[in-house]
């Protein structure tokens, strides 16, 4: 059944009219595929519209998997689970723990679809982890003509290697089997401490611990760092107590947060004093608690944000960059800059495929011009051979990806073959692949 509706996504700066199906079952996405090809329409399949980018706008139909989020199996002994694409990870993560699982690292976001954050190549951090794609281990493909293609390292292994970040180009991913650990616990210890000791000693901190990130507020001198350790749950938890997490996370990260970045949009001026504010309301603590728990943080203010992935090695020298640009700009930039690190991994449009790998990200409030300052960091992010996230906003098209994703080609000839007419694609798949059939080039 269709029905018609507005879409938005998480921050506000996609939107678009559209038709909406919600199939429940593989075969229920595969009737809506067919009967898509037969009208000659375009069908885009959408998780849960986080992605900044105009990945998942849809042009015609819009095919939303809220009803397709089920569980099929749980295997606790090698820890494979299979769910259903449309499943959030936030309730995967209750239902791994409720079994004794964990995904080995996420995010710091769980609202996304499973099958969401696999096509974008969603990430945490840490030198010795991978992204949430490196964790899949087979899918099901429900291609243009409304074949079911099975694909995992033994069945079509060609066409798995791509889709493990697809950029949901290849066709409607169904089910998917990820790999899980048993579940563990995160020691945290969080410091504030000024960017040139930490810049200068990066490498060391990156690689010394299990899960590194760190946060600059513009216009100060100080970062906050984070450090994550992995425990065995039999160690014990110690997690903040429920008052200094309501404090922490709920009014100073939230509701305070949002009341300076209010002041800061009336009154520009204010954001350097507030900003030094909110370094000095961070603080330290140190606690232990389960990994989904430490991982997610919640995330009430809305924002836009572009994020860039380059050579763990050049971090140091492209952050000082940033912030010579910002502070030389005049810009007044109430978010943080945000600081992860990842191991490499053989996807082919992995933001660490081939490298080891640091990210940038930077963030404006979700009703503010970002066009200046993310377009200036862009062209500092270009010099290191950069890769955009693909849910993120960033300004390249086929022509730069080709000159950072050696396979983008290949990966555009795959979706011409599995997807002839152009059914899944829409603008932004237009401009960061080329058109469907169109010439290498």
């Amino acid at each position: 059944m269709i029905s018609e509706a507005k879409w938005a996504n998480w921050a506000g700066c996609e939107q678009a009219d559209c038709s909406v199906l919600t199939p429940r079952g593989t075969d229920e996405i595969v009737e809506a595929v067919r009967d898509a090809a037969a009208q000659e329409r375009r069908l885009r399949p959408i998780g849960s519209s986080h992605s900044f980018s105009g990945i998942a706008r849809p042009e015609d139909l819009q095919l939303r998997l809220d009803r397709h989020a089920g569980v099929i199996s749980i295997d606790t002994t090698t820890g494979l689970v299979t769910v259903e694409a449309g499943m959030p990870l936030h309730r995967l993560n209750d239902i791994l723990a409720g079994v004794g699982l964990a995904l080995p690292n996420l995010g710091d976001i769980d609202r996304q679809t499973v099958a969401g954050a696999l096509a974008t190549g969603t990430h945490g951090t840490g030198t010795r982890f991978s992204t949430i794609s490196a964790q899949l281990r087979a899918l099901e493909l429900v291609t243009a003509d409304g074949e079911v293609l099975r694909c995992s390292p033994t069945e079509n292994p060609y066409v798995f290697e791509f889709a493990r970040v697809s950029l949901g180009a290849l066709g409607v991913i169904s089910t998917v089997t990820l790999q899980t650990v048993p579940a563990f616990a995160l020691r945290v210890r969080e410091v504030s401490l000024p960017l040139a000791e930490v810049l200068a000693d990066f490498t060391e901190l990156a690689e010394g611990i299990d899960h590194f990130e760190l946060y600059w507020f513009p216009h100060t001198d100080r970062v906050q760092t984070r450090y994550k350790t992995r425990l065995p749950l039999e160690d014990g938890l110690a997690p903040l107590g429920r008052m200094r997490t309501w404090f922490d996370e709920e009014l100073v990260a939230n509701d305070v947060f949002r009341m300076m970045v209010a002041t800061g949009r009336r009154v520009p001026a204010v954001v350097v004093p507030l900003n030094r504010v909110a370094v000095r309301l961070w603080g330290s603590r140190t606690y232990t608690d389960r990994s989904e728990r430490v991982f997610i943080t919640s995330r009430r203010v809305r924002f836009k944000e572009m994020e860039y992935a380059i050579p763990r090695a050049r971090l140091p020298e492209a952050m000082r960059r940033v912030r010579d640009a910002v502070e030389n700009a005049g810009w007044r930039i109430p978010f943080p800059v945000e600081i992860r690190v990842l191991a490499p991994d053989d996807i082919p449009l992995s933001m660490a495929s081939g490298r080891e790998t640091a990210f940038i990200a930077v963030h404006v409030p979700a009703r503010a011009e970002h066009a200046a300052y993310f377009g200036a960091v862009e062209r500092i992010m270009a010099d290191y051979g950069g890769r955009p996230h693909w849910g993120k906003l960033h300004g390249l098209d086929v022509h730069g990806l080709r000159r950072v994703y050696p396979l983008l080609d290949e990966f555009a000839a795959l979706r011409d073959r599995l997807d002839p007419k152009g059914m899944f694609s829409n603008g932004y798949l237009d401009r960061v692949l080329g058109r469907v059939g169109a010439a290498s080039g």
